[in-house]
């Protein structure tokens, strides 16, 4: 199985962790952030399909 690409900026998910928690982040919280990421860009663009746009729109992410 081909690894999936990150969809987040790692070292700024760190830095927020950090600042806002003050918590140390473990390599897996940025593959399961992607994921997530992945997951809402799907529905999203079901979304968009369905309303037959070819443009991807804020409110597509309901």
């Amino acid at each position: 199985m081909a690894e999936k690409e990150t969809l987040v900026v790692s070292s700024k998910v760190k830095a927020y962790i950090k600042t806002t928690g003050d918590l140390k982040c473990s390599a897996g919280v940025i593959d399961v952030l992607s994921d997530k990421v992945r997951a809402l860009c799907d529905e999203a663009i079901g979304n968009a399909k369905a309303d037959k746009r070819k443009t991807l729109q804020e409110k597509d992410f309901r």
